[in-house]
């Protein structure tokens, strides 16, 4: 035998065996690298139709550097001759070209996308090593002889393939770790016990939840599962003072009833923080028709296969029955059924209310978004009225005490304006529902910010908050605010409830874990993404949305943390909107990985305490948002106590600071006028669905927006409590349409078509813009009053 075949021979067994040896032979069968291919494919479709094909888009080429010689020298220059870089270029270059190779590389898992990758750092690696390893540069070294064919360098390419894509190596195994077809099977506990299954039925003010709960009170031990910390406070509450000793457990609090600390046979919790291995005689799930929620869908479905209880007592509306039949269905159990009918009547009206001058005691405007918020509570106490506000970034204590303000008999307060949080959680003394609008910001799949009407469950829950049993209002009323949204909110009422048809999953922990075991060098936002496009679900459950989670996963990725830290982090419960909070959260992840205690001053320092009263909106929101921060330390403080150590400190100082949000809560439309004042700006809601922007000078000023009427407006003029978001239509015009008159420009276009202005209002703020600035400041001061146009010089 030869010093070249035997170092060919060598070379080859170095990786491949002894099978690499027949590479360079071009008799009769297929070379080895067809046959492995060959093999390979045929292993692979040996199931039939086989798994879907992964999103390669997601996979991450890693870098690999050029190779130098070791101690031992060129080897495989030794055996032959030192490689001609030239030559080897054109090798490669018609390696690449040879449709039958890329048919290979597709055959393993090489697609075109991936194929090319993989070729470039191929290519790459030859070229710019001053040493190859001695198999791959006696096979270069032979094509370029002619001893050797082109096709022969195919297992080096995929070697390398397999170098810079690590998942090619290993992805049956990720198959197996991303296969989400049994859900059932992840709860050994449940499933080792026969539990009965009983679904509570009805709309909202049927005493379906009661009558769970009226259960779960008698049993021995109970858990309660609900969906927000308003709701767990109060069966929390209710458990208690019914003298059933009754635990607290949400993402931020743990409060244990018994002196000595032992577990009490009760716990009301959040559903995301329920035990799947504690048994219990009762469970309670509430609102179940959250398990369709795009992102917290997945604890509901979690609950529902995994609590160990005897009995579950599932509530919600009726279109989850049959989906929670076929899940139990699958895990060997029966659902019973019992429906309920709402225990006062509800009435649509006729007529809209078109006037805030038509308010009655008892009433509550609901509005979806903060703007549209503040507008009509300023309108309102304009009009000598006192209104409690309440929407969804306010602090739970500063919710309940504008409820409790709202439903006291002697308080003065009458009137409510709310977004769609009262929709579950505050038990209202609400007498009729006004929509001041039906359109409401959604994010569609694409994560894009659209404005959707409601849906008949959105409209039917926020409905049904009007004329709640055991209030001074036996009956209950819903209307709208605009004559012509009132035919669209009887259409809306008047459909039944899509059923709902899959339940939500998010990949664990520990299988985030496994994958990062086998993609050492992925990120952990990669590593979810790959997770999600290898999954496998059945027909009756769906992956819940991710974005949040890798939004986060990307913003600390450059700090170092172990990956079920990082993973933590990841899944705490932010607005990633509020851009404050997320800082918050870089700050306590960087402090976190130097391995130094977030104490109770380094927090003070951070959040600038002690906090003053706001003075403005601006500062309202700030506190909102300086409130979830210690939200977010008391979440983290429950997750690693030794480094978030001051908890019991940190819930003192969030007690005060919901005292101050309240404070300037109450005063509302003082802040609104000062901001105003100070600022000379409008924004843009947070929720519009176009680019922020503010309107300054020259456009608009903060004052111009409508207050309450004191005289008669211009024909065609609408007050802000009259004006509509109508997403792309408004003012009969279509989408690309809308007509400018002479003040032109693409933000007042917007305005136009979210009905923020009308025409007429343009029109009139040019003419008094132009005026005072050509000096003509006496004809617009005396015309401008309550619900007309000022100038800003003219003040």
């Amino acid at each position: 035998m030869s010093v070249r075949c035997y170092a060919r021979l060598l070379a080859g067994s170095f990786r491949y065996g002894g099978a690499f040896a027949a590479l360079g032979k071009r008799r009769g069968g297929p070379t080895g690298a067809r046959a492995t291919a060959s093999a390979s494919s045929s292993s692979s479709d040996s199931g039939g139709g086989g798994p879907r094909a992964p999103d390669t888009s997601l996979f991450v080429p890693l870098p690999v550097s050029p190779a130098t010689p070791g101690p031992e020298g060129d080897i495989g220059a030794e055996l032959t001759r030192p490689l001609n870089k030239s030559e080897a270029l054109k090798i490669l270059n018609k390696f690449y070209k040879r449709k039958e190779i890329q048919k290979l590389g597709a055959e393993n898992g090489l697609d075109a996308r991936l194929f090319h990758q993989a070729f470039i750092s191929f290519r790459k690696y030859i070229m710019e090593s001053s040493y190859l390893s001695p198999d791959i540069h006696i096979i270069l070294n032979d094509i370029c002889c002619g001893a050797g064919h082109v096709d022969d360098l195919f297992p080096f390419f995929m070697r390398h393939a397999k170098q810079i894509f690590p998942m090619l190596e290993c992805m049956d195994d990720l198959r197996k770790i991303s296969d989400l077809r049994l859900p059932p099977n992840w709860y050994p506990e449940a499933r080792a016990i026969q539990r009965k299954i009983v679904f509570h039925a009805g709309p909202t003010n049927s005493g379906k939840t009661y009558h769970a709960i009226q259960r779960y009170l008698a049993a021995k031990s109970g858990i309660y599962c609900g969906p927000l910390k308003l709701l767990a406070h109060e069966i929390f509450q209710k458990s208690n003072d019914a003298n059933v000793p009754c635990d607290l457990v949400t993402g931020e609090e743990r409060v244990l009833v018994d002196p000595e600390g032992r577990p009490a046979a009760h716990v009301a919790c959040t559903i995301e923080m329920c035990s799947v291995n504690t048994p219990y005689e009762v469970a309670v799930i509430d609102e179940i028709q959250m398990i369709k929620d795009p992102s917290r869908g997945w604890a509901w479905t979690r609950a529902l296969l995994g609590l160990c209880a005897e009995e579950i007592h599932v509530c919600g509306e009726a279109a989850a029955i049959n989906l929670v039949t076929e899940l139990m269905y699958t895990t060997g159990e029966e659902v019973e059924v019992r429906t309920y009918k709402r225990l006062t009547p509800i009435k649509v009206l006729d007529e809209a209310l078109e006037s805030l001058d038509k308010l009655c005691p008892g009433d509550c405007i609901v509005c979806f978004s903060k703007n549209d918020i503040y507008s009509v509570s300023r309108q309102i106490e304009a009009r000598g009225l006192e209104c409690a506000v309440i929407y969804g970034s306010l602090p739970p204590g500063t919710k309940l005490t504008q409820a409790k303000k709202f439903n006291d008999p002697g308080d003065p307060c009458k009137i409510m304006v709310a977004t769609d949080a009262i929709g579950m959680g505050l038990n209202l003394s609400i007498k009729r529902i006004i929509f001041n609008s039906l359109v409401k910001p959604t994010v569609n799949e694409k994560g894009e910010k659209e404005m959707d009407t409601i849906t008949t469950s959105q409209a039917l829950q926020i409905s049904g908050r009007a004329g709640r049993f055991s209030t001074v209002f036996k009956e209950g009323e819903v209307t709208t605010m605009h004559r012509d949204d009132l035919p669209l909110l009887k259409e809306i009422l008047s459909k039944s409830v899509d059923p709902i048809l899959t339940a939500g999953l998010h990949p664990t922990a520990e299988q985030i874990e496994m994958f990062a075991y086998h993609l050492p060098d992925a990120t952990l936002s990669n590593l979810i993404d790959i997770f999600v496009s290898l999954s496998q679900v059945d027909g009756l459950y769906f992956v819940c949305n991710v974005d949040d989670f890798k939004f986060l996963a990307d913003m600390i990725q450059h700090i170092p943390l172990n990956l079920r830290a990082r993973y933590v982090f990841c899944t705490a419960p932010i607005n990633k909107k509020q851009p404050y909070v997320c800082t918050s959260l870089l700050k306590f992840a960087r402090q976190f990985s130097r391995n130094e205690p977030l104490t109770f001053d380094w927090l003070c320092r951070h959040i600038h305490w002690p906090l003053t009263p706001p003075r403005n909106i601006k500062d309202l929101v700030h506190l909102e948002a300086v409130h979830d921060v210690l939200d977010l330390y008391l979440w983290l403080s429950y997750r690693f106590m030794d480094m978030f150590p001051d908890a019991a400190l940190v819930r003192d100082i969030q007690k005060e600071l919901d005292d101050i949000i309240q404070i300037g809560v109450l005063n509302i439309t003082r802040l609104i006028r000062a901001s105003q004042a100070t600022s000379g700006t409008v924004t843009v809601p947070d929720d519009f669905p176009l680019q922020r922007a503010t309107i300054t000078e020259g456009m608009l000023n903060a004052e111009d927006l409508p207050q309450a009427p004191r005289a008669p407006l211009p024909s065609g003029m609408k007050t802000q409590g009259q004006r509509r978001a109508r997403g792309s239509k408004s003012m009969n015009s279509r989408p690309g349409e809308v007509q400018m008159g002479r003040i032109k420009g693409a933000l007042a276009a917007r305005l136009i078509q979210q009905g923020l202005l009308t025409q007429e209002m343009l029109t009139q703020l040019e003419d008094e813009w132009l005026a005072q600035h050509n000096g003509d400041t006496s004809d617009s001061s005396e015309n401008t009053g309550p619900g007309k146009f000022k100038g800003k010089k003219g003040k």
